[in-house]
């Protein structure tokens, strides 16, 4: 409970900021980036003041599907945490059409899929847990639907771009883009109008449901990921990718492997899981990403002068390991 208290208090404090952006918004008006909710609070629940790529919407969207999935989880009162939802909503029902940086804090000047499906994920479980009162849970299910068809509409693509980026020296062929031959299928986009494939949309699926699970645009985006993106149970961000050379990321193994086991497919999901698993140091710490099958090696060395080693342990990945492990029913029932 203590996160959630935390993270409601910190948007129950900037309830008045909020109804003053909104009403811009209204206005026709579009706020500058400094004036919009950041990205990082610091624990006393300030904004952060380090230089950062603040306006980045797909953490409210996520917070909002993490609250009521703890909500229904413990069969817990919503109350505490209402006044906090109901900002973090208006937010998102203000601002989520607007292009924002994604994921990984890039390309503000695009509407990112992965970004889309968070807010989506989100608005639907906080009107359906609880949360908001009946006219905010029917705005938020009416702009879900509105994001829906949007993504129905603009992102997806039948064409990837793997050539974007060469495949990585050593890479074992299933690094490599899919037959071209084999007929196109449709999968989520990684941003609108955007023929490439990015390892976030797999979000889309699980746990936020903008491709409904097993249904082809969410077999073929998984497929999508794996295809271009998956080397040895590793997965890469994007084929582009020069971050740190462009390695592989145990949080993104995991959440594939977690889609995997939620469709049932339980020896690729353990394949992701051993994976990443495999990449703890001497002290079981999971890193960002790891160095082997780089996509740019030429760009490691700029990465480690610039902000030094790869950033370990991550919590992100520790936490994407036990999400996937308690998925495969590999985690103590008494926890």
């Amino acid at each position: 409970n203590a996160f959630h208290t935390w993270a409601a208090g910190v948007l129950t404090d900037r309830t008045e900021q909020v109804a003053n952006l909104v009403a811009a918004r209204r206005r026709g008006e579009t706020p500058s980036d400094g004036e919009l909710l950041p990205t990082r609070f610091t624990l006393d629940g300030h904004e952060g003041t380090d230089p950062w790529w603040n306006f980045q919407t797909d953490g409210y969207g996520t917070w909002l599907w993490a609250l009521a999935t703890h909500v229904a989880r413990h069969d817990l009162d919503p109350a505490p945490w209402r006044a906090g939802a109901a900002v973090a909503t208006d937010y998102l029902l203000a601002f989520w059409d607007l292009p924002c940086f994604d994921w990984w804090e890039e390309h503000d000047e695009q509407r990112h899929v992965s970004t889309l499906g968070a807010i989506y994920g989100g608005l639907r479980a906080a009107a359906h847990g609880g949360l908001l009162d009946p006219e905010r849970a029917q705005s938020a299910l009416a702009a879900a639907e509105a994001i829906a068809s949007l993504v129905r509409a603009e992102g997806t693509t039948t064409g990837r771009a793997p050539a974007e980026a060469p495949a990585p020296a050593g890479a074992p062929a299933t690094s490599s883009p899919s037959d071209t031959s084999a007929a196109p299928r449709e999968h989520l986009a990684k941003w609108l109008g955007s023929p490439a494939v990015d390892a976030s949309l797999a979000s889309c699926v699980v746990p936020f449901g903008l491709a409904a699970p097993g249904s082809d645009l969410a077999t073929a985006t998984l497929d999508a990921i794996s295809a271009d993106l998956d080397v040895e149970g590793g997965v890469y961000r994007f084929r582009a990718d020069v971050f740190y050379g462009g390695g592989r990321w145990p949080l993104l193994a995991c959440l594939l492997g977690w889609n995997r086991a939620a469709a049932g497919d339980t020896d690729a999901a353990l394949a992701h899981l051993r994976w990443a698993a495999a990449q703890a140091d001497e002290h079981g710490e999971l890193p960002e990403q790891v160095p082997g099958h780089l996509l740019a090696p030429e760009h490691r060395q700029e990465w480690l002068d610039r902000w030094g080693p790869v950033a370990s342990p991550l919590l992100w990945s520790h936490g994407m390991f036990l999400v996937l492990a308690d998925e495969l029913g590999l985690l103590p029932e008494e926890r």
